[in-house]
């Protein structure tokens, strides 16, 4: 029973939304630079002993997936709180790398789980610009300096190259999952650790998550009825940051003067757009 003056409990709230590592025009990648803030205040915000993570992501960098969740483990264990973690429509490949930092993984069951694996995808421009009479002109000092570039033909030996790092990470990628679900996990590894995915309910199956819920309906019954949510926003960036910057764009101060260089990486950016919702797209949404 709550005084009159008792505040009810909360629970903190992280929201992990996006391609990790990779920027886009309206949103910065999610990493741990821009992740760590966020992640370092709600291990603060709460007596409760518990942090709840939302997670809506198609995956990205192996490396910043690495890293925002040993940075997770780490508070977590240095805080004594369990994290409890709700996969919205995707957690696949880094998003379930995500996940793992998990002590319970949650999921709806059309929920997108999975995909234990490393890709990587690229265009062979060679014969188009064959075509057009262009040379393409590389000058490198070691000889493995400029393997997979797509404008020049694929070489045998820099498919094996790349095969090899791509076995290393899947490898840490597949120890993690061991180390973290254990003996929940359930199935043939050659299936669990393809690169397949698949919806929470079959997620559920395979030991992947622990359990079909939202994050309010969990933390209710942790917590009582009372219990708050409290979302502990990320730091801000993207093309409306740009915005920001530009003259005469009102920020509650004085505007500040726009980069000259304001418009120069817009190209770069584009393909990084285009980039991203091909993730998003192997995913049917």
């Amino acid at each position: 029973m709550f005084s009159l003056f008792s505040r009810p409990p909360v629970v903190p709230v992280l929201r992990f939304t996006g391609p990790i590592g990779m920027a886009t025009p309206l949103r910065p990648g999610l990493s741990l630079a821009s992740a760590a803030g966020a992640i370092e205040k709600a291990f603060r915000a709460s007596k409760l002993p518990s942090v709840a993570v939302l997670i809506n992501s198609p995956g990205g960098s192996p490396v910043q997936s690495h890293l925002i969740y040993r940075r997770i483990r780490q508070l977590a264990a240095e805080h004594g709180k369990r994290v409890y973690v709700f996969c919205e429509d995707v957690a696949a490949s880094g998003g379930y790398f995500l996940a793992i930092a998990g002590d319970e993984i949650y999921a709806d069951p059309s929920s997108i789980v999975g995909s234990i694996g490393v890709v990587s995808a690229g265009f062979g421009f060679d014969r188009a610009i064959e075509k057009l009479g262009i040379d393409r002109r590389v000058y490198t000092a070691g000889n493995a300096k400029a393997i997979l570039d797509p404008f020049k033909p694929e070489k045998r030996e820099d498919i094996v190259r790349l095969r090899a790092l791509q076995n290393d990470i899947h490898e840490t990628f597949i120890g993690l999952v061991k180390e973290r679900r254990g003996s929940r996990l359930s199935g043939a590894e050659e299936e669990l650790f393809s690169g397949a995915f698949w919806t929470g309910a079959k997620a559920l199956e395979f030991g992947l998550v622990d359990g079909i819920a939202d994050v309010r309906t969990r933390m209710r019954e942790l917590h009582g009825d009372k219990v708050r949510l409290r979302v502990i926003p990320m730091t801000g960036g993207g093309l409306l940051a740009r915005f920001r910057r530009l003259p005469g764009f009102s920020t509650g101060g004085p505007a500040e003067e726009a980069p000259s260089t304001w418009g120069a990486g817009l190209p770069a950016e584009v393909l990084s757009a285009l980039e991203a919702r091909a993730l998003w797209s192997r995913f049917g949404l």
